[in-house]
């Protein structure tokens, strides 16, 4: 078992893949901080805050013992209060948008360097011009 366990993970499409995931997590992140630290805070503050992610609307009561911030989104679903994270979600969604959208570019561009260029229509061979000549040649009476 240990034998065929190696065989699968030498295989170059398995170390591929792993590369892949390493990097995507990477990726990630760096899309994570796009959203976070730089796209949505633009969006906040075109929509009235600052810190768009914690808008959300207190869909009940909040529990007892709750001393906390009214207005802290992430305490208060802690706590247990049913909120609707509205700020949180948008936010995953402009995440996924800009994800998506890379990794569509990504995909665009590795297909365009795989595409074989179109080979130019190939044209007749010497030995086939050669015969067209003769026998144009032979029409025009100037070869016996």
């Amino acid at each position: 078992m240990l034998k065929d366990f190696k065989a699968f993970i030498a295989k170059g499409n398995v170390l591929d893949l792993a590369v892949a995931v390493i990097i995507g997590a990477a990726f990630a992140k760096i899309v994570t901080s796009l959203t976070d630290d730089i796209i949505m805070p633009i969006v906040g503050k075109i929509f009235g805050g600052l810190d768009f992610s914690s808008h959300f609307i207190l869909l009940g009561p909040v529990p007892d013992g709750y001393h906390g911030s009214m207005t802290d989104y992430a305490a208060l679903k802690k706590a247990g209060a049913p909120v609707l994270g509205w700020g949180a979600f948008v936010t995953e969604v402009v995440s996924f948008l800009i994800l998506a959208f890379i990794i569509f570019l990504m995909v665009r561009w590795a297909t365009k360097l795989m595409k074989k260029p179109e080979a130019a229509p190939a044209g007749p061979t010497e030995v086939e011009l050669l015969t067209e000549i003769r026998d144009e040649l032979k029409k025009r009476g100037s070869v016996g």
